[in-house]
């Protein structure tokens, strides 16, 4: 009897250590352990879904995020024992059949990523009388990796190692729960409840409110560059802007009727100081109980056609916000409660009885846009401001989660909020006309927005020192979360705090914001916005004035890299490159820079070090190895790899140019399309190869993506000090078929200038 209970108790001991089976898909596996269904699918040779649901359920789930479908990736699948490999040519994902561990590898075996065993937890919960989950899922961190991403978030982290935050969409705070690391891949937990990410010695892990399913994405892009070329395949690419998008920006919380706007763009064409958009803020509809009406009360502004007319006549154009929230006596109030198409807690502005609608609903985004379109867009309005698209939350209230949408609860679909009404606008404007590029401003974000040509700024913030550094962080970590265009309020939102040293002529605020003004330059959008003091240059004194003098200095300074600037675009949009980009990016060898958080490159050619000090005379600037660097205001060259102090005059923010790079520098202009780009100086700074492509096209419609533009690819041989510009790709209405480039070689004790005439053919330069 007792060898009988030996047999017995060595079978239940041994079976679940016999190997497990699954089944091959057309992208991966499916299988089943621990009361849990694993399917892995390969979207790419380099991107894998990993997708769980509990025994006995069968979620139907579409993504709001990813818009990719699975390729047809070459798999080569083993099983040896209790463990499936699945192989493409570019990772490795090994499955543990007992565990449920699923774990990342490259093609050499180097292990990248992995979750813990049995890390995957489903909770029941009810979200409205719905039997669901919470779900989260623990992983492993290498000790010594960097990450970045989760958003944009206020607390001047740049890397996120060590971090508890709780994502759920806020004014100021952006929520994407998404990782890039340091060692070239990313993560994004596909997930639209609050949740929260962890990380501490013992794991990292995403835990989010409600979740039929856990649902993640692995990239590898082998650097962090090309995880973020990952999220755009997987998610949408980034559309172009029109080129005025990449110019100067003026707003303020706000101008009050139909003339004040078009007294701004004069005064600038006045003083010669350029200037592309002024931005036309709230309350043009008139009293908060017809909040958001998108029309004009006519009071104010009794004929709104004219104010455009006139900003377009003197080639500016004219931007105007719009919310998702609707005051009770606006048609769109009325026509959405009668299709119970509102979401019933309160909005901004307080008081108001203002209701958020659903943008989770199709219909919903095509009746928003049916309002705006007829009210606004069709007095010609370029570009819109879509305010707080997180949205405003007013006396928050736990039951307000429980709310219907289209889309099940609002707790269950959160974070997802702006993602879906700025995706309407961009989606419905691209149907109704292909004349103008969308152009949005917007304040909050989801994985995946870079698709709908929005531009995200940092909210709300107050006008401080501490604000202003904790901005650049910010910056750099939304943008690894795929998102290349983002921005903030120069000068900080809040600025009260100032008016009592008066205002604009205050020296301590005139000190801040032209520091935040010099960081602007070399943002996506340069945009001067606030409330309390009016931020158009004039107000801060005259010509002559160092206040003054400085913002036209560098207004100056980022049109003239307008080439430089659109051609980064371009390579944003076709490349899937990055416009502000973390030293990690493109220096992860030296880690020394993985928790910088107050320097950034900007394209390829720039290392920004804003001045984030009150009064500071001087800054320490660390430039990273690999590389020799010049000062951009004195072409003095330092070796990478060394920490410098540098001098910090009003007039100077520290700026440095990576050997090896070219920079078309373009004419000195009062808006971006006033001077054709046929003669233009191209900057090379010796010392290592490069390459650089100049991007044209028509500035603003759609004609690019039918093959409308034109590429001049330039090469710099360092060795032979030799320059050639190759012939030119493609072609469009209007392009200058003959140009002269004027070309300044750039050494550590010599200049050197020749110019030649370029007729779209190659072109061989000895310098």
């Amino acid at each position: 009897m007792r060898k009988i209970y030996l047999l017995l108790w060595l079978l239940c001991v041994l079976t679940p250590l016999r190997a497990q089976s699954f089944v091959r898909t057309d992208s991966g596996i499916k299988t089943s352990m621990q009361s849990l269904n694993l399917e892995i699918q390969f979207f790419t040779p380099q991107i894998v879904r990993v997708y769980r649901t509990p025994d006995n359920t069968n979620p139907v789930k579409e993504s709001l995020s990813v818009t990719k479908k699975p390729e047809s990736v070459n798999l080569n699948i083993t099983q040896d024992d209790n463990v499936v490999v699945l192989a493409s040519d570019k990772i490795k994902v090994c499955v543990h059949l007992i565990t449920g561990k699923v774990s990342f590898f490259d093609s050499a075996n180097t292990p990248l990523f992995t979750e813990k065993d049995f890390g995957a937890q489903f909770t029941p919960v009810y979200d409205v009388r719905k039997a669901t989950f919470s779900v989260r899922q623990a992983y492993m961190l290498d000790k010594d990796e960097a990450i970045y991403g989760l958003g944009q978030h206020q607390d001047g982290k740049m890397n996120q190692r060590n971090q508890k935050i709780y994502l759920r969409q806020s004014n100021m705070n952006v929520c994407i729960p998404l990782i890039v690391s340091t060692k070239g891949y990313g993560v994004f937990w596909d997930n639209y409840s609050p949740t929260t990410y962890a990380d501490n010695p013992q794991e990292m892990s995403f835990d989010s409110e409600i979740g039929d399913n856990s649902d993640y994405y692995f990239m590898y892009g082998g650097t962090m560059e090309g995880v973020v070329a990952n999220m755009r395949d997987l998610s949408g690419d980034s559309p172009m802007l029109p080129l005025w998008a990449y110019g100067f920006f003026q707003s303020r919380e706000r101008y009050k009727n139909q003339q004040e706007p078009v007294d701004v763009i004069s005064k600038y064409r006045e003083l010669g100081i350029p200037i592309d958009c002024v931005i036309q803020d709230w309350q043009y509809w008139g009293k908060d109980s017809c909040w958001n009406a998108m029309k004009f009360e006519p009071v104010n502004y009794p004929d709104p056609q004219r104010m455009v007319d006139e900003i377009h006549r003197m080639n500016a154009k004219l931007m105007i916000v719009a919310w998702p929230g609707f005051g009770p006596q606006t048609d769109q109030y009325a026509e959405f409660k009668s299709k119970n198409m509102l979401i019933n807690f309160d909005t901004w502005p307080p008081n108001s009885g203002t209701k958020p609608y659903d943008p989770y609903n199709p219909e919903a985004r095509s009746i928003y846009w049916k309002y705006l379109s007829k009210g606004v867009f069709s007095k010609g309005i370029d570009g819109w401001w879509l305010d707080s698209t997180e949205p405003d939350h007013i006396n928050m209230k736990d039951q307000d989660f429980d709310q219907p949408t289209h889309l099940g609860s609002f707790r269950s679909v959160r974070n997802a909020f702006p993602l879906m009404t700025v995706g309407g606008v961009y989606a419905n404007q691209r149907q109704t006309s292909a004349d103008k590029r969308v152009c949005i401003l917007t304040r909050s974000a989801f994985f995946g927005q870079q698709r709908y040509a929005a531009n995200t700024w940092s909210g709300d913030v107050v006008s401080s020192w501490e604000a202003f550094k904790n901005q650049i962080p910010a910056g750099q970590n939304f943008s690894l979360c795929g998102i290349p265009y983002w921005n903030t309020d120069i000068g900080g939102f809040f600025a009260g705090r100032w008016n009592k040293g008066g205002g604009s002529k205050n020296p301590e605020f005139q000190e801040l914001y032209v520091r935040w003004l010099q960081f602007g330059t070399f943002m996506p959008m340069m945009r001067s916005h606030g409330t309390d003091i009016p931020r158009e240059i004039y107000q801060f004194g005259e010509r002559g004035h160092w206040a003054f003098d400085v913002q036209e200095k560098f207004i100056n300074l980022r049109y003239c890299l307008l080439p430089y600037i659109y051609s980064t675009a371009w390579n944003v949009t076709n490349s899937r490159g990055m416009f502000m980009k973390a030293l990690a990016v493109d220096f992860t060898h030296d880690k020394a820079v993985y928790d910088i958080a107050d320097e950034y490159m900007f394209g390829q050619a720039f290392l920004v070090a804003p001045v984030v000090e009150k009064s500071a005379k001087s800054r320490t600037v660390y430039l990273p190895k690999g590389t020799k660097w010049f000062d951009f205001w004195t072409n003095q060259t330092y070796e990478g790899g060394s920490q410098i102090n540098r001098d910090t005059p009003i007039e100077i923010m520290p700026l440095y140019v990576k050997a090896g790079s070219i920079v078309p520098w373009g004419p000195q202009v009062k808006y971006a399309t006033e001077k054709k780009w046929d003669f233009l100086e191209i900057r090379i700074y010796k010392g290592q190869n490069g390459s650089f492509t100049l991007y044209e096209d028509e500035n603003d419609n759609y004609n690019y993506e039918k093959g409308n533009h034109s590429e001049i690819t330039m090469n710099w041989n360092d060795a032979e000090n030799s320059f050639s510009i190759e012939s030119r790709k493609g072609a469009f209405k209007g392009m200058i078929n003959k140009r002269k480039f004027k070309i300044v070689l750039i050494d550590a004790d010599q200049v050197k200038e020749r110019t030649v005439s370029y007729n779209g053919n190659k072109l061989n330069v000895k310098l």
